[in-house]
């Protein structure tokens, strides 16, 4: 529900203003508020059309903010809901514009607002001017109802005829109250993505950026936890606000705590060297402003973020993700159709679903016989594939399996017949070096040219043969020494067209191919976002595949994203990344959490070894729907102590599944860790059955509790030894 607008009484005298000789029509005061089933936000407008934030929050009766007057302190015009660079306003702008006369001051009115309900969700447009301008802001929220998620946008119209440069245009602004301010976000490097930390804020302000162009998840992701009035996270209680960005480029977000102790936060494109021209007539959009609260802890915000996320962000969010082997640490560079064969027949005995071919399948004048050549040449390469594609993939289809192929469109090898036909289609600094990573060049998709390109290389690469089910598209460096041979003197305009971009080129596959399966594979963790999710079934959250890394990995990634998206695979000993040696059952149970996948050689596995991956892929199969669709309780947190849990419940609570880790040896673990199980109904019996062993680690395996037992602390698996693991499945009798 949406209380669209709260007015005074009606018959009050409202006054006019003049501004730098420019009459700004008076309003109505009245109240604004954006509802969702269990929170608001709720904004005033002032009789000089000021738009300023009262609350958000916990649910509240807007009506009662009617006779609230918004707080002018000394050192700010007030807490407004938008706030612009000019006018009293002093600290930092969601809005930030210089005019073509040089000038920096934008003051924002109220000039209307209408709202639309369509099935759930209610969406509020607020229309601002600058009267001095006639600059136009439109601020968009997108309450989801029943999943306590509201979006946020905004649109910029540029009314006069003179051009303008966006120097700041952030997505969304929200503004707290509170004592206390706990920071928790992600940070991260190859194979060491989404680690875990906490601070207090402090006065001043800390910024959350990306300024890698692409892989701008990697090494921080675009959202964040505020817990108020306390110095620790809580994962089942407490207030928590949740943000994301869903943008794909650089990004910024910040945290302001000012003079008068509120706390704004601003979040969206980052400025970074983007000084966005606009010319008179044309408008701007920015990415959305995922914005929730739970009075429940992280735990609340992450529940309520997976239920918006499966039902109307994620691509295909109600499809269950096939397990699979890919070829990656089993061959590398090195196979011929005889080895994917092989790896296809090992697969299917294992009672997997799908088996993906990566790198190294393409190029004949320059072969991708390693990471240095062939990057742009999308041929089969004749001399390790003489039979083709399709002899694979209809070989794979004839063994029921699916068949998925790896992509990586964005980029060039300087060895190969692309950069040779179109030097000019390389991100690159005129005069300046053309810098390598991992011995590769970027391709400019600010560039229809190159856009139309790489939808040429998916549409191509599709068309190899009609089994192919899954493209695993990759993204393996940042941008460096950025410039666009395309864009000219516009250079401003190369980080934001170049995701734009990339955003064209996916609708139009999309549009063509709705049901591919499509991974968005980036370095691992390196785009993992709710720009690309829209467009894509899942991603892979790190090219770590160590137990024990995945673990933090997992947990980290779980916060703000659903387990439906997270590929996870179980890979060979010592791990080709940490050299960590854990035992099979660990990786499977950390595998589990998420989509399961194989990345290994099958033909190294030992005859005991392939009967335990099969047991564990078919119990996979029997509680997957639960990981993919059920809400998300974690057991604490790895960060913390030596044992660490999670569970996914369904939504009617009559089954969950329930993973159980040693994460550091502790003497007790062998007497029983005490894990309260939530999610459950507590009248409810359930039958407790442990996955994947022939003696359990628990004494009442197999048995029924109601779901008050359960969640007592009674529930008490021995976890005797580093690395110790349990999936225990419950189902409601």
């Amino acid at each position: 529900m949406v209380v669209a607008s709260v007015t005074p009484a009606q018959g009050r005298k409202v006054k006019k203003f003049v501004h730098q000789n420019v009459e700004i029509p008076s309003v109505e005061p009245r109240i604004l508020c954006v509802e969702t089933a269990n929170t608001s936000l709720v904004l005033a407008v002032r009789e000089n059309g000021a738009l300023h934030q009262l609350h958000y929050g916990s649910s509240v009766p807007a009506a009662e903010f009617a006779g609230m007057k918004p707080v002018i302190g000394r050192y700010s015009s007030g807490i407004l809901a938008y706030p612009a660079t000019g006018g009293r306003y002093l600290g930092e702008p969601a809005l930030h514009i210089q005019y073509a006369d040089g000038n920096h001051n934008t003051e924002l009115y109220y000039t209307g607002h209408k709202v639309e309900n369509r099935q759930g969700v209610v969406s509020t447009c607020i229309s601002l001017k600058d009267y001095v301008t006639g600059l136009e802001v439109n601020l968009v929220y997108d309450a989801y109802v029943q999943e306590d998620i509201i979006l946020q946008h905004v649109e910029v119209a540029n009314t006069g005829k003179t051009p303008l440069r966006l120097l700041n245009i952030a997505s969304g602004a929200l503004h707290l109250q509170a004592d206390k301010y706990l920071l928790s976000h992600v940070n991260g490097a190859w194979a060491k993505e989404m680690q875990f930390e906490s601070e207090a804020l402090t006065h001043g302000i800390k910024v959350i950026e990306s300024k890698r162009g692409t892989q701008t998840t990697q090494c921080e992701n675009p959202a964040f936890l505020v817990s108020l009035n306390t110095q620790e996270l809580q994962e089942e209680s407490g207030e928590v606000i949740g943000g994301a960005l869903a943008w794909s480029g650089n990004f910024r977000i910040s945290f302001e705590r000012g003079p008068e102790k509120h706390l704004s936060i601003i979040g969206g494109v980052s400025p970074f060297a983007s000084a966005y021209p606009l010319a008179g007539g044309e408008s701007f959009r920015t990415p959305d402003m995922v914005w929730t609260y739970s009075a429940n802890g992280a735990g609340g915000v992450s529940r309520n973020l997976h239920r918006w996320a499966l039902k109307y962000r994620l691509h295909n969010g109600d499809r269950i993700n096939p397990t699979l082997l890919n070829s990656w640490e089993g061959a590398y560079f090195t196979f011929t159709t005889q080895t994917l064969t092989r790896m296809i027949d090992d697969a299917a005995s294992m009672g997997l679903e799908m088996f993906v071919l990566d790198d190294g399948w393409f190029g004949n004048a320059f072969p991708r016989n390693g990471d240095n050549a062939g990057l742009g040449d999308w041929q089969v390469n004749s001399t390790k594939l003489p039979e083709g594609i399709d002899y694979v993939a209809s070989y794979a289809h004839s063994k029921g399996l699916k068949f998925g192929i790896w992509i990586e469109p964005e980029m060039v090898n300087p060895d190969s017949e692309l950069a040779h036909n179109h030097p000019e289609w390389v991100i690159q600094s005129q005069g300046r070096e053309i810098y390598q990573e991992r011995n590769q060049w970027v391709l400019d998709l600010a560039n229809p040219a190159v856009q139309d390109f790489v939808f040429s290389i998916f549409d191509s690469v599709i068309k190899l043969s009609p089994s192919i089910d899954y493209v695993k598209w990759d993204c393996n460096r940042p941008i460096e020494s950025a410039g666009s041979p395309y864009l000219g003197i516009e250079q401003d305009k190369l980080y934001i067209d170049y995701a734009q971009g990339l955003y064209k080129v996916m609708e139009r596959i999309r549009a063509k191919y709705p049901s591919v399966l499509i991974q968005c594979c980036s370095s691992g963790g390196a785009r993992v976002d709710y720009g690309q999710l829209q467009y894509f079934d899942e991603v892979w959250a790190s090219d770590d595949t160590d137990g024990l890394e995945r673990i933090f990995i997992q947990y980290g990634t779980s916060l703000w994203y659903p387990a439906a998206i997270m590929g996870s695979h179980v890979s060979t000993v010592p791990n080709h990344q940490s050299r960590n040696v854990t035992p099979l059952k660990f990786r499977f149970d950390v595998a589990c959490q998420g989509r399961l996948g194989l990345e290994l050689q099958p033909k190294y596995l030992s005859a005991d070894e392939m009967k335990f991956v099969n047991r564990c892929v078919s119990s996979y199969k029997g509680y997957r729907d639960i990981v993919f669709t059920g809400d998300l309780y974690r057991l604490g947190s790895p960060y913390e102590g030596s044992f660490y849990g999670q569970m996914y419940v369904t939504p009617d609570k009559s089954r969950a599944v329930v993973y159980c880790y040693c994460l550091h040896f502790d003497v007790l673990g062998g007497e029983g860790v005490p894990f309260r199980l939530r999610g459950l109904d507590p009248s409810r019996k359930y039958k407790v059955v442990e996955q994947n062993v022939d003696s359990s680690c628990w004494w009442g395996n197999g048995q029924s509790f109601s779901g008050a037992f359960l969640s007592s602390g009674a529930f008490k698996p021995a976890l005797p030894s580093l690395y110790s693991s349990a999936i225990f499945l419950l189902e409601a009798e």
